[in-house]
């Protein structure tokens, strides 16, 4: 809709922090668990000044040449540092460790009608994406000019945030994306939710990316009537060009569902399928699961399950080695959470998490976080290294799924509470990607409504649904994966 949010030029103006708790949190950002390790093996940061750094970072090449100061995948201690020098939020005193704390503003979610990718005439995309009301085409040209009002808007600034990531644990499958932010939590929130590079090595050899964000929320597109948008917020991927740009959302989910779309676009190409599902395997035989569903249904929880390890709980892809998780984290609702109903993730808000839009309210000069005061949104979240699961799967891969279970919260009673169903019926369900909404997951849903929703994830899908659906029915024929409903 109309318009992106005031102008946040400066966070610090509406976002300002508690000076009491900002020195607190400084001083104990150390997390108070075992997982100190594993935080400390993503140490690849650095820092480049002066009138080359554009150049040493490789970002020169997207025109961006005038920033005299980039802060590269920056280690977690010195992304809070940043979040506290530059008061882009709070910090938040959870039962288990600080946490970073920020509000994005007017969205509170995903843009959608202001999505677009770019329609290249005679291009492969061309040919190959479902355009429609989720893929909607953008004219090359309006994209070049948003492009060029996003490098012109960098080349202003005094400094730069850049993350060089991996997407996709399977070396064959994944591919190299680079993020360009203006400021330190969206570097924090790519770093959670993508693969971070663990050694300078595989930052030396990462070379050209496959795919670059240029992220500048806090511009808006005043033209979009004359380039034929729906609102100043413009969310814009050009599929030829290797490159995005994002005006006037704040919210950090529109970098991760973008990615996501794209792996939806290149890895059909490659015979792989990509799939909006969690995973999660037996520790004692090894045996792997997906679990597909709509928002509700209970792929997070199921997936946590304190008996079986956690590959990921959100986008995965499956080759010809097997399955393997896209992120390096997760992204939880925290709408009425608590440490009884979600462990695991009321455990993971800790230092290194980020919390996005949750209420948080002033006791004895700390701030507490509040999940069950959704006058904000119902969409509050938090994000988080995958490793602040207990137990999880650290090869972030698996061998072919030997379950494959279909999630749907049925308020009709039409579907049995459990069927075994063959391939055929398993790619029925799949297209049909059938559930109902129920009051609680969706603002107004007073009644139950059904909803149905492709490969159960019609909002990521650059393809038209029955390229996923032969995908599915090909894997679980060629490796005999049982599907469950």
């Amino acid at each position: 809709g109309g318009g992106a949010q005031k102008p946040l030029a400066k966070p610090s103006a509406i976002l300002k922090p508690n000076p009491v708790s900002f020195q607190k949190a400084y001083k104990s950002a150390v997390p108070k668990t075992g997982t100190t390790l594993e935080r400390d093996e993503y140490n690849v940061s650095s820092t480049y000044t002066g009138p080359d750094a554009c150049s040493k970072v490789g970002i020169d090449a997207l025109g961006i040449t005038q920033v005299p100061t980039i802060y590269k995948n920056l280690t977690y201690q010195e992304l809070f540092e940043h979040e506290v020098a530059n008061e882009e939020g709070w910090v938040a005193s959870a039962e288990y460790g600080d946490t970073f704390a920020i509000d994005t503003g007017k969205f509170t979610g995903r843009s959608p009608k202001d999505k677009w990718l770019v329609l290249n005439k005679g291009s492969e995309s061309e040919k190959n994406v479902d355009w429609n009301n989720i893929n909607q085409p953008a004219s090359p040209e309006v994209f070049q000019e948003l492009y060029d009002k996003a490098v012109a808007y960098f080349n202003t600034k005094d400094k730069a945030y850049v993350f060089d990531c991996f997407c996709g644990a399977s070396p064959k499958s994944r591919r190299k994306i680079r993020f360009v932010h203006e400021m330190a939590w969206q570097q924090h929130f790519v770093s959670n939710m993508f693969i971070r590079p663990t050694s300078q090595e595989q930052l030396d050899d990462f070379g050209e990316p496959d795919f670059t964000v240029i992220n500048a929320c806090s511009q808006v597109d005043e033209d979009w009537e004359r380039h034929g948008l729906h609102s100043d917020v413009a969310v814009v991927f050009n599929i030829e060009e290797k490159k995005a740009v994002i005006f006037g959302t704040w919210y950090g989910g529109e970098n991760k569902k973008g990615i996501f779309s794209l792996m939806n676009y290149w890895l059909p190409m490659d015979g792989d399928f990509p799939m909006h599902c969690s995973a999660n395997l037996g520790r004692e035989n090894g045996d792997s699961a997906l679990f597909f569903g709509l928002s509700g249904t209970g792929k997070t929880t199921l997936s946590a399950d304190p008996h079986r390890a956690l590959i990921g709980d959100d986008e995965h892809g499956w080759d010809e080695d097997g399955i393997f998780n896209f992120e390096g984290g997760c992204y939880a609702k925290t709408i009425n959470l608590t440490e009884k109903t979600e462990p695991d993730i009321y455990r993971a808000i800790r230092t290194d998490a980020l919390l996005e839009n949750v209420k948080l309210n002033e006791v004895d000069g700390k701030l507490i976080p509040d999940y069950f005061d959704v006058t904000k949104t119902e969409n509050g979240r938090v994000s988080y290294p995958i490793f602040h699961i207990d137990g999880y799967h650290k090869q972030q891969m698996a061998g072919h799924p030997n379950h494959i279970i279909f999630l749907t919260c049925d308020a009709f009673g039409v579907l049995p509470p459990v069927a075994k169903l063959s391939s055929g019926q398993a790619m029925y369900h799949f297209i049909s990607g059938y559930t109902a909404k129920v009051a609680g997951t969706e603002r107004g849903i007073k009644e139950p409504t059904p909803n149905f929703s492709a490969c159960f994830g019609a909002a990521f899908l650059s393809l038209h649904p029955t390229r996923y659906a032969d995908l599915l029915q090909e894997k679980i024929n060629k490796h005999g994966s049982q599907a469950w409903l």
